[in-house]
């Protein structure tokens, strides 16, 4: 699975629409764009901004949701090992996770308990099994 990199890539996926929602998270998805020309000395050199023939992930964690840099850096890895087990069921689109609320303090006092992943890891699982691709 490919990692979105530029910020062209994460406007698309995120344009694309929504496809599943959790009480944090919400996963976007968008089709992968062919190049509308092709490569050679007369074109303007634009290129698909997705792979076509595998998923693409990205992950935005805006900082006022995850204020610790410990939290948003763990929450990612997490993003990237489910979707990683989730790989073959994906359609092979761009997707993106949006954090879309905070992970009360109250709740979780440490940036990366043990808890905390508990409850990250078991969300993106509702999310993604939510986003399979139909059979």
């Amino acid at each position: 699975m490919q990692r979105l990199k530029t910020k062209a890539q994460f406007e698309a996926a995120m344009a694309g629409g929504t496809v599943s929602r959790t009480a944090h998270f919400v996963l976007h998805r968008a089709a992968p764009q062919v190049p509308t020309e092709s490569p050679g000395p007369a074109s303007s050199g634009r290129q698909a901004l997705f792979a076509v023939h595998e998923a693409s992930i990205g992950a935005v964690l805006p900082k006022r949701w995850a204020k610790r840099a410990v939290t948003r850096n763990g929450i990612k890895r997490q993003i990237y090992t489910v979707s990683a087990s989730f790989e073959q069921q994906l359609p092979k689109m761009a997707h993106v996770v949006r954090l879309r609320g905070d992970f009360a303090r109250a709740q979780f006092p440490s940036a990366w308990s043990d808890a905390l992943k508990a409850s990250v890891r078991a969300e993106l699982l509702q999310l993604f099994g939510q986003a399979r691709a139909p059979r």
